[in-house]
């Protein structure tokens, strides 16, 4: 059988009237591997950088900063690096959804390959402790990388079981850097469509304690510097958290 058949037969995920993600048959629960839990008391934190202007980016200045004021505050503590520009994310294919949809000892070779860098994106959360997202602002919306991070790591049957999402107990920090004045009460505020869409797809999957330091108006360069002194004590408090 051809895997897009054996998809059909196995999974049928569809959309009800409600909005609710549901299945029309008994699904195939957990299509992916046993993550370990942490078993660790020494915190941990997942830093997650997305701009492409590395050490011209305001987003990573600041994760940066964010990143230092953390190991202040939690000597001992282990600090997880995914740089998604330097990850492979291939967006979601048949190969993938392969994958996602079936028991590990069905996948073909492809399937294998493509679900694996999900699979390990996933653990690097369950991990975690706290997240830290530093990320720009495009087009009033997120950069395609990140939205091609999120496609992988929101798994039906892992990170969101029956409706309910797998990732509690966790704290998430997202900076979101803009050249523009989105604050609330400025004329742009109802164009910033980031923040809405990725508190609520990140509360999907169960990450609901969740800040965004809006750095509106810092255009890379020089402005970068100047937002790490208007931030710095946001984000050193809520790297203390």
């Amino acid at each position: 059988m051809s895997l897009k058949n054996r998809l059909a037969s196995l999974v049928n995920l569809v959309v009800g009237p409600s909005g609710r993600a549901t299945r029309s048959a008994d699904p195939v629960r957990d299509a992916g591997p046993s993550f370990p839990q942490r078993t660790s008391t020494m915190k941990t934190l997942l830093a997650i950088d997305v701009s492409p202007r590395y050490e011209h980016s305001t987003s990573r200045k600041l994760t940066a900063l964010f990143v230092d004021k953390w190991k202040a505050a939690h000597p001992g503590g282990r600090v997880i690096d995914r740089d998604l520009l330097k990850t492979n994310l291939p967006f979601v294919d048949l190969p993938w959804i392969g994958g996602a949809f079936t028991p590990p000892e069905q996948h073909s070779p492809e399937s294998a390959a493509a679900i694996k860098i999900s699979n390990d994106l996933v653990a690097e959360l369950q991990a975690a402790d706290h997240i830290i997202i530093g990320t720009p602002m495009y087009n009033f919306t997120i950069p395609a990388v990140l939205k091609a991070y999120i496609d992988h790591i929101v798994r039906v049957g892992v990170t969101v079981v029956d409706n309910v999402g797998q990732l509690t107990g966790k704290k998430t920090t997202i900076i979101l850097a803009s050249g523009g004045d989105f604050r609330p009460g400025s004329p742009f505020e109802a164009y910033n469509q980031a923040s809405g869409y990725l508190r609520q797809v990140l509360g999907f999957i169960g990450l609901t304690d969740l800040d965004i330091v809006l750095a509106d108006r810092a255009r890379a360069g020089d402005a970068g510097e100047t937002a790490v002194e208007q931030f710095g004590e946001v984000l050193a408090s809520a790297a203390a958290a």
